[in-house]
């Protein structure tokens, strides 16, 4: 019901400004519903303001144009001016993710969305960053091959917190039902591992972020490919590395190889155990 209600709310919002050039009702709207303060922001109205920026971009290049500007202004709200948690910070978390949705349909678009995505990947706002995670998503969904490609770049590029975008982006079982996605994300994964081995700067927050990350994101990888998956676990649980160690015991935790593979996940744990 919410969702339907977001939807139609955006919409009109919108309509209001591209016929006046006033954000007035649209910045009222997504900040007087943004449920900030709060643990959790609206990420309904979040969905509501991407899908419906995508649907009106589609259609009109004069709107898109409008729309994709509107989107960066929002996007570029700077953290001084939008600390995390103020209500102000969800315009720049719906920037982001209606800079995602316009890449994903416009080819003139898309690679100013994925250099706009890498700026906002280094954001010190947890949120901004996980807005980038979802653009990630449905870059990659409607440009697979152009977005997987940046993605490379971004993890040789050597900075942390790009790379976690980069991992986050490809974690999702939706993408990874695509073999080409699960192939890249898994080689995607093995280019940041090894650069977290070698780390030399393995105290930064910035590298906290990525591990924290990959807490999770590998096991997400390994459960749409389980048998070289497990095998690169198996690999990993070896080496002598506190932090790789680490990130391999905590993506064992989870219930997508806990409970849908448990002989291979012991496995893994008794390796961990005995290095």
């Amino acid at each position: 019901m919410n969702g339907q209600k977001y939807l139609q709310d955006i919409s009109r919002s919108l309509s209001t400004f591209l016929e006046s050039g006033s954000a007035d009702d649209l910045v009222s709207c997504l900040v007087g519903g943004s449920n900030l303060p709060g643990t959790r922001a609206n990420l309904e109205l979040a969905d509501a303001f991407a899908k419906t920026v995508r649907e009106y971009a589609v259609h009109d290049a004069d709107d898109r144009r409008i729309l994709w500007n509107l989107c960066v202004e929002f996007a570029s709200i700077a953290p001084e001016d939008a600390p995390a948690g103020d209500p102000h910070e969800f315009l720049s978390f719906c920037g982001i993710r209606g800079i995602g949705a316009i890449g994903s349909i416009s080819p003139a678009f898309a690679d100013l969305a994925l250099g706009e995505l890498h700026e906002a990947s280094v954001d010190p706002r947890w949120r901004e960053r996980e807005a980038v995670t979802m653009g990630l998503a449905d870059m990659i969904t409607a440009v697979r091959d152009k977005t997987l490609t940046e993605l490379e770049a971004w993890v040789e590029s050597g900075a942390w917190l790009p790379m976690r975008a980069a991992a986050a982006g490809v974690a999702e079982p939706e993408l990874l039902k695509d073999p080409a996605v699960t192939e890249a994300a898994l080689k995607l994964h093995r280019k940041i591992l090894i650069r977290v081995y070698t780390a030399a700067d393995p105290c930064s927050e910035e590298f906290a972020v990525l591990r924290k990350g990959l807490g999770y994101t590998l096991s997400v990888v390994v459960s749409a490919r389980p048998e070289e998956g497990f095998e690169y676990l198996r690999q990993l649980a070896e080496l002598d590395n506190t932090d790789i160690r680490w990130i391999v015991k905590e993506n064992l935790k989870e219930s997508r190889l806990a409970k849908q593979f448990p002989e291979k996940t012991a496995a893994i744990r008794d390796i961990l155990l005995q290095v």
